[in-house]
């Protein structure tokens, strides 16, 4: 049995990801919250600028879950012995067994 090592489960390109993706997402709430003041916020960088910023953060956010990172890919090891079987191990492997048959008959009692 080989040793098992601890690796976590992203990868740094994934926590690059998830950074940027969370810069993206403060950017838009922030960008909401300013705007032009006589109309509460109600122009183009608080209703279509800040709520684009945030699907693209949500984007980004996604893609670090499911982006799989090179370093993390572990090559598949070949087993040491690769035993080879006979037809006829085969055969005795696979043939049916009769099941036993009990030898006294079961007794119950009453409560």
């Amino acid at each position: 049995m080989q040793p098992t090592t601890f690796r976590f489960a992203f990868g740094p390109r994934n926590y690059r990801l998830m950074w940027a993706g969370l810069a993206l997402l403060a950017a838009g709430f922030i960008t909401m919250m300013f705007g032009d003041k006589a109309n509460y916020g109600e122009d183009f960088v608080g209703i279509t600028l800040g709520p684009l910023l945030l699907l693209a953060g949500f984007a980004v956010e996604f893609a670090a879950i499911m982006v799989r990172d090179k370093s993390l890919v572990v090559a598949p090891v070949a087993p040491a012995f690769t035993p080879t079987l006979t037809a006829e191990q085969i055969a005795a492997a696979n043939a049916p067994v009769a099941p036993a048959a009990p030898t006294t008959a079961p007794t119950y009692k009453r409560l």
